[in-house]
């Protein structure tokens, strides 16, 4: 039986998703079709704006495939134009040897020559709206500290230190002095960029319900601690990024507590979304105003409202002034309008042109992310996907691949090097939790996370195996008691760190082979870069899996030569001896 195209499955469209700049007259076009329908597809372009007839402007390319997910193949080509606009229309041959031409959304069995009927790309345009990422962040990896819990410069008993499980209230009494105290750890440990989750003055441990937005937390330190702070830092050759909680307030932020105080009376109505008086702010009971979740003591900002977005961005700006830090991870980002981002971007981006933006958000994030509004994600297709392949192990090897290559796929190619991959945070449980301690799989998602493209996001504790069940519990005080520490997968962490720092290949590197096992879980990956060749093979099951034509490489996971086997969610990078 000859199976036909699925012509459903082919999209296109000529916006900053599918055809972009990726420098001054270098262009990139992507084609979607369905997984394993099509034989080859080649594209047609030619100027709009001179006529055949006077100078033939035609060219053709033969696209490839650059990445498969579980569904789709992308097709992509690199071209280079100097053109007011481009005109273009895709080729595409079947498994049958059958051609179709697609151009502007319609199909025809004859070669387009109309150029109304053509996908259209105006280059100015494209080239104006360039997705410019901040490259000193590529590839970098991030260390995720949440304060209260990290380290004190007070002397605090091991009982309260170390308690466990751990409550929201619980008082460890950490602050910015302890994170200065142990920035030599830190960067020790291979770390490029700090993230700290809030920092401002608020009533609880996690300081997700800010009341003063240009307030240290008395409990952490003051603004000249978080200068200090962030000059240390970068001394040591590290950048700080802070989190930026600007969906919600506290309910005693001025503005809202202006609102409690006067009702209807007050100048500050429209900062939030209020539905009716008196205000509903009872634990249990669904609040009369929008909030955080339901939440009724994290009030919801209107930042659609002139006023309020202009204090939010007078925030973001004065800390980037006033200590240096160097971007903001967004809290629940894609709870806030398309609009105040777009501004928030380019009014940060003035401040300091190379400040890196991360959005929160738990989903795909394409809308966000081309190039006018974040920077990059908290990448939980990422977080899912390992969750699935090492924790559960519900998920293929194939399928894994396949789901980073949906995100590959999706976005901007400049973005793979920027998605924050997280095993972890302090939002979840602790990964270690997860696996039941299981020390194999705790190292094959450590490996999994550091050994590819992107930025991973390391939560604090999970390189000496820090324990930890969903929040609260996964925010325990940091293991500073060598005695407590997992000297194994510490040494593991920093190994795989260095190995990630001396050896761009791994994430720079131009893929040259990759392919799945599932039968054996082996995931295997080679990259090329500067006359320099690596492998990395991922082993994720139990048991033993033979690769002897890999034999006598040497393996820089142990820094021995390469025996040819890799046992139970074992990981080796190789390369020639």
């Amino acid at each position: 039986m000859v199976i036909k195209m699925e012509y459903a499955a082919i999209r296109h469209f000529a916006d900053k998703r599918f055809c972009y700049a990726i420098e001054k007259g270098r262009f990139l076009i992507r084609l979607e079709t369905k997984k394993g329908d099509t034989g080859k597809v080649i594209l047609h372009v030619q100027d709009k704006y001179l006529p055949i007839k006077y100078m033939d402007t035609r060219q053709e390319y033969e696209m490839k495939i650059a990445h498969s997910d579980n569904y789709i193949d992308y097709y992509e080509i690199t071209i280079n134009i100097d053109v007011v606009c481009l005109r273009y229309f895709f080729e595409i041959e079947d498994t049958t040897g059958k051609v179709t031409y697609y151009g502007n959304h319609n199909f025809y069995d004859e070669c387009i020559t109309d150029i109304d009927r053509m996908f259209d790309c105006p280059q100015n345009l494209r080239e104006e709206e360039m997705f410019v990422l901040p490259e000193w962040a590529r590839n970098k990896v991030v260390y995720q500290i949440f304060p209260s819990r990290f380290a004190s410069d007070q002397d605090v008993p091991e009982e309260v230190w170390y308690q466990a499980p751990i409550g929201h209230k619980a008082d460890l009494k950490g602050s910015l002095r302890g994170i200065i105290n142990h920035l030599d750890y830190i960067r020790e440990l291979g770390v490029d960029i700090i993230y700290m989750t809030p920092i401002f003055s608020s009533n609880t441990s996690h300081k997700y319900n800010i009341d003063d937005y240009y307030r240290i937390d008395p409990s952490f330190g003051t603004k000249e601690d978080l200068k200090e702070l962030v000059g240390k830092a970068h001394e040591l050759g590290m950048y700080v990024v802070l989190d930026g909680v600007f969906n919600h307030t506290a309910i005693d932020f001025f503005a809202f507590k202006d609102i409690r105080e006067k009702e209807e009376r007050s100048a500050y109505l429209n900062w939030y979304y209020i539905e009716d008086f008196p205000l509903v702010i009872e634990w249990g009971k669904k609040p009369n105003f929008k909030t955080f979740s339901y939440a009724a003591f994290m009030p919801k900002l209107n930042l659609q409202n002139k006023e309020t977005a202009d204090f939010v961005i007078d925030v973001a700006a004065y800390w980037i002034r006033e200590c240096d830090i160097d971007g903001w991870r967004l809290d629940v980002a894609d709870e806030i309008n398309h609009a105040f981002w777009k501004r928030f971007r380019r009014e940060i981006k003035a401040v300091k042109k190379d400040a890196l933006i991360i959005g929160e958000i738990w989903h795909f994030a394409g809308d966000f992310l081309e190039g006018d509004e974040w920077d990059s994600i908290m990448n939980y297709q990422f977080y899912y996907a390992v969750k699935d392949l090492v924790e559960s192990e519900k998920m293929s090897a194939a399928a894994f691949v396949g789901n980073l290559n949906f995100m590959k796929g999706n976005l901007n190619n400049g973005l793979e090097g920027y998605l924050w991959n997280f095993i972890d945070s302090h939002d979840t449980a602790r990964f270690s939790h997860s696996v039941g301690n299981n020390l194999k799989k705790h190292k094959l998602a450590a490996a999994l996370q550091l050994l590819l493209p992107g930025m991973p996001m390391i939560y604090y504790g999970d390189e000496v195996a820090l324990e930890g069940g969903p929040d609260p519990d996964c925010r325990r005080g940091m293991l500073w008691d060598e005695s407590r520490q997992n000297k194994e997968i510490l040494k593991f962490y920093k190994n795989l760190i260095r190995i990630r720092h001396e050896y761009p290949v791994l994430t720079e590197g131009r893929p040259v082979k990759q392919y799945t096992e599932d039968s054996t879980g082996i995931i295997y990956m080679e990259r090329y870069l500067n006359d320099q060749s690596m492998i990395v093979v991922f082993h994720t099951q139990e048991g033993t899996v033979e690769l002897p034509e890999l034999k006598g490489r040497r393996n820089l996971v142990d820094g021995q030569n390469f025996s040819g086997n890799l046992g139970d969610y074992e990981t080796a990078v190789l390369v020639s001896c």
